[in-house]
């Protein structure tokens, strides 16, 4: 990365509750990496990945009638955070998928695709995250596991 170049190191979008939300959250998502200058790091498109499951599970689970949610992407050093906040209750987990489900397996891909993620309670509702750093190699063994707060 360029350290000589002005980049936002945060950026925001609200979404409604309605299903091209996840689509419109993927343009975002790689809009603000393309102002970052990281469109075309070799993590993009995990990270994109990992956005759109956030995004749905957030859609299905998290978003009351008549609400939003909120994506957030930060960029510190070489790690980029993703966020998506949410105002349902109820703290996802990884829940075993059986064959034939249609369902079940997202918290699974952002466990295997990012360095950690996890889940914290705020005000209303919670945020579920995920971290990326761009310059390291595979996925650790601790990306399975959540980390609270």
């Amino acid at each position: 990365m360029n350290g000589t170049t002005h980049r936002p190191s945060l950026r925001e979008r609200c979404f409604r509750r309605d299903r091209r939300s996840v689509p419109a959250a993927r343009r975002f998502a790689r809009e603000t990496l393309a102002g970052w200058g990281l469109d075309s790091c070799e993590r993009a498109a995990d990270l994109l990945l990992c956005v759109s499951e956030l995004t749905t599970n957030a859609l299905l689970h998290g978003v009351p009638v008549g609400r939003q949610f909120m994506v957030s992407l930060r960029l510190d050093g070489d790690v980029v955070l993703v966020e998506v906040h949410d105002s349902g209750d109820g703290m996802p987990h990884i829940a075993q998928a059986r064959d034939g489900d249609e369902d079940g397996r997202g918290l699974v891909l952002v466990a295997a695709l990012s360095a950690k993620w996890g889940v914290r309670e705020r005000g209303v509702g919670k945020v579920v995250w995920c971290e990326f750093t761009l310059r390291a190699g595979p996925p650790t063994a601790l990306s399975a596991t959540p980390v609270r707060g």
